[in-house]
């Protein structure tokens, strides 16, 4: 994935996941190209500009000593949907970093969790910090954890010239 964040992740998700095993194939190339967020191993459901679902399995890669999910491993969701539905929605030449992050872990995380983000999509590129929310829930539906995320969006430098 090079060039700005949102076209080429826009692009990336139209060409995988239309296809057999594309969501599972875009999550792994997505993996790759930020290697901690692909670390835990969870899959990009949905992806559209201002919303990303995913999921994350429980095995025991993730798992703590008291056989849950472990905290940072949720975290890693939480910043994981939050940023994926942001950096979707970033107009052209716009990049965007975190700049604070809040968890709040509800209940033990077991079995196939569901994670969530819903934001507005940016109007410009002008420098903004923009909040968001995310939730991480249980197969019973069940929110684990919540979050806060704060980015902080802005041209790119080129974009800048």
């Amino acid at each position: 994935m090079t060039g700005s964040t949102g076209p080429g992740l826009r692009r990336y998700w139209g060409l995988f996941s239309r296809l057999p095993g594309g969501k599972w194939a875009f999550s792994r190339v997505l993996g790759g190209y930020v290697p901690y967020s692909g670390s835990i191993g969870a899959c990009v459901q949905i992806l559209e500009p201002g919303r990303c679902v995913a999921t994350l399995g429980e095995r025991r890669a993730v798992r703590n000593h008291l056989h849950s999910v472990h905290a940072m491993a949720l975290a890693n969701l939480g910043e994981l949907v939050t940023g994926l539905a942001l950096m979707n929605s970033l107009p052209d030449n716009t990049r965007g970093i975190l700049s604070a992050f809040s968890v709040d872990y509800l209940k033990k995380a077991r079995g196939l969790l569901t994670a969530e983000c819903r934001c507005l999509v940016p109007a410009d590129n002008t420098e903004q910090t923009v909040s968001l929310d995310g939730e991480i829930m249980d197969r019973a539906g069940d929110i684990v954890t919540r979050v806060e995320a704060r980015w902080l969006i802005g041209p790119e430098p080129d974009a800048q010239r």
